[in-house]
């Protein structure tokens, strides 16, 4: 570590891997392109000794198309940064080896499936260590020799012979590419790439999460009987034995159970689990304990009402994560008497991960806040002061931006709601604005008052334009407790709307709104829940439905993951006919006249385009006028940056047209931007010549 060190010192000052933004002469806001490539810091990992944090930094590419992240190393004592690996492929998800000697990685800049890599961070190349299926997760054994991986069976030959005698073809729940574990020896990996011993096989379970116990004669893992989303409830804690690759299954019960992690001696295993309740979409995950040799498993967390997100088992505790509210903290419990402490002290924390070193006395975390852009922070654990090493934030130094803050207001039926109020930066209380509603997903997401927003909805830039934003953080939402979160079980959509609408009525009575120029926009949960206001409410102006579900009975029988429905709606719709009306937005469409935006990605199995092509035609023949835009090549998310440019672009000239009275989209041909004259290609059939 000296070496390295040394060779920060050797860097100028301002050697920073988030470049500053470009001089510009003033403050402006900023554009689509501007916020899709700004640099954003992430998944701070702190080293065993504590000195070094390896993070992320990623940014959209627009040559490659494609969202890139690589990985830095910063001193803790002197903020410097280095950048650790480069390239056109991402890097990702770096861990320290135990004695902190080695940083693995994940990378697809070889092929396009993820292998394991490894680099010094004193600096050289990174070193391939496998080559297989794709691997999907790793973890170092604690002696630093091994590591543990998964990744999908290669193709049998049957199944090659299939293919060259039928064609390519699956037959639905019953074809699967199962994930098993492998482990590597990291000297033999270094001399050439490995496939690694394989220590699971079959068709018995799909392995998830696993970590190694003390001594390396044991791997614990999480499985689920096949790797189709729909058999998460069946997610049970395993036991290897790396001597003869025996297992046994330590923990069976109604409900997943995940993420196992050993305790220091290596006796006991700390498990997310839903204890038994298979209703586990909108109910608590806790932390429980079980002995190696097996047993009951205890649930350490009742008194936390939220879910637990488990870090490692320390000395001094089990380290896990939470929401209260829109804070996200950090929390230490005792395995024995189950009492919780909050570590981090600051109340308004928004922070995103946290890691620990081996000793449990410093902690690396990521944060933003309402003025700064996420930022790698690092402090003592019994001595919270963090202190940041990452200048993520100049990025925006030339940006006009809106203020953001919490508000809360009641619900149609008295239930407190809070959500993210975003005003422009010359706000005035005397004036009436319009009024733009962005509706988070999940239904357990929670939108927090973040600086800026990089992903389908640029709300500065309305703000900028002079309009205020709210993000509802509607019953259902995460970090408000269980209760809260069932407070839309058989209710959806009708309670989220009535949240909505009541949240509008508040802003409204503060005298700030013009509510004649009120819109509302959503993906996923959120289009759900705008595809409900557009059908059900004359409130609107206009609404743009993001991959949002038109009819509850369409969804259920073409989703990937079936069980979300029955545990919301509590039947399927032959047995329950009514709950699906209720709460499907094509069972109010004839009263719909709000224009409506459409926007779904063309592979979506979480919300099958049907539903986009239900609601648009419902639409079209009540004579509302509606546009819907289909996005080749993606599934439920849009996550290349070209892709996205267009989602917000649409977005933003829909409702600058219907807010502010711009120019009706043409969606069919877009305004592209101008080509410089000097880029210009020759006239074919002729030369070039000067004009």
């Amino acid at each position: 570590m000296k070496r390295i060190l040394a060779l920060l010192l050797l860097l100028p000052a301002t050697a920073a891997p988030l470049l500053h933004a470009a001089d510009a002469p003033q403050r402006h806001v900023a554009t689509i392109d501007e916020l899709l490539t700004l640099k954003a810091a992430g998944n701070a990992t702190i080293s065993p000794d504590g000195k070094w944090i390896a993070y992320t930094v990623e940014n959209g590419d627009f040559k490659q198309d494609a969202f890139v992240s690589q990985i830095w190393l910063v001193e803790a004592a002197t903020q410097r940064s280095i950048q650790l690996t480069r390239g056109a492929k991402s890097s990702n998800m770096p861990k320290w080896s135990p004695n902190g000697e080695w940083l693995a990685f994940l990378s697809n800049r070889l092929e396009d499936k993820n292998q394991l890599f490894v680099i010094n961070p004193l600096g050289g190349e990174a070193v391939q260590l496998t080559k297989t299926e794709g691997v999907t997760g790793f973890a170092w054994s604690e002696d630093g020799r091994s590591i543990a991986f998964t990744a999908t069976e290669p193709a049998t030959q049957l199944s090659k012979d299939r293919k060259e005698h039928l064609g390519d073809y699956e037959v639905t729940r019953k074809d699967y590419k199962f994930v098993h574990l492998w482990t590597l020896d990291l000297a033999e990996a270094m001399a050439a790439p490995v496939t690694g011993k394989q220590r699971t096989k079959g068709t018995d379970f799909s392995v998830d999460g696993f970590a190694w116990s003390p001594d390396g004669s044991l791997i614990a893992f999480a499985a689920q009987l096949n790797p189709d989303l729909v058999q998460g409830v069946s997610t049970d804690i395993y036991l290897l034995t790396t001597s003869d690759n025996s297992v046994k299954k330590l923990v069976s019960q109604p409900g997943p159970d995940r993420n196992p992690r050993f305790s220091p001696d290596g006796k006991q295993i700390v498990f997310a689990s839903a204890m038994g309740n298979a209703q586990f979409f909108h109910s608590n995950s806790r932390l429980a304990v079980v002995s190696v040799e097996g047993g009951t498993p205890r649930s350490i967390t009742d008194s936390f009402d939220e879910n637990a997100g488990l870090i490692d088992w320390k000395a001094d505790g089990i380290y896990f994560s939470g929401l209260q509210k829109t804070a996200l903290h950090l929390y230490r419990v005792d395995p024995a008497s189950g009492k919780i402490t909050r570590v981090s002290a600051a109340d308004n924390l928004l922070a995103g991960s946290f890691s620990l070193s081996r000793d449990a006395r410093r902690i690396a975390f990521t944060a933003s806040s309402p003025t700064a852009l996420a930022e790698v922070f690092v402090t003592e654990t019994d001595r919270y002061a963090p202190r940041v090493l990452t200048r993520s934030t100049e990025q925006t130094r030339d940006f006009v931006m809106a203020s953001r803050e919490m508000i809360s207001w009641k619900s149609s039926d008295g239930t407190v709601i809070e959500g993210v109020l975003i005003k422009p930066a010359d706000f005035d209380p005397k004036k009436k604005y319009p009024l733009l509603c962005i509706i988070h997903g999940g239904p357990t997401g929670v939108d927090r008052p973040n600086l800026l927003d990089t992903r389908y909805y640029p709300s500065d830039i309305w703000a900028a334009r002079g309009a205020l934003i709210l993000k509802v953080n509607y019953r259902g939402s995460a970090g408000y407790g269980q209760k809260f979160r069932e407070l839309n079980v058989r209710n959806l959509g009708v309670g989220d709307a009535w949240d909505v609408l009541s949240g509008i009525d508040y802003l409204i009575g503060k005298g700030w709104v013009d509510k004649t120029k009120v819109a509302s926009m959503g993906w996923s949960q959120g289009g759900y829940i705008s595809a409900f206001l557009t059908a059900s409410s004359d409130r609107f102006v206009a609404i743009s439905v993001g991959a949002g579900i038109s009819d509850w009975a369409t969804y259920y029988y073409n989703t990937d993951i079936t069980p979300f429905t029955i545990q919301y709606l509590g039947g399927n719709p032959v047995d329950d006919p009514a709950i699906y009306q209720k709460t499907s937005p094509v069972s109010y469409v004839k009263a719909a006249r709000t224009p409506t935006l459409i926007q779904h990605g063309e592979l979506d199995r979480r919300v099958p385009i049907a539903n986009a092509y239900q609601l648009r035609q419902a639409l079209e023949d009540r004579g509302v006028k509606v546009e819907m835009i289909v996005y080749k090549g993606f599934g439920h998310g849009i996550n290349k940056p070209k892709s996205l440019r267009a989602v917000m672009e649409h977005n933003v000239a829909w409702f600058n047209h219907y807010i502010w009275g711009d120019a009706l989209p043409d969606f069919t041909a877009p305004v592209l931007p101008k080509k410089d004259p000097k880029d210009a290609e020759p006239a074919k059939g002729g030369e070039s010549k000067p004009g």
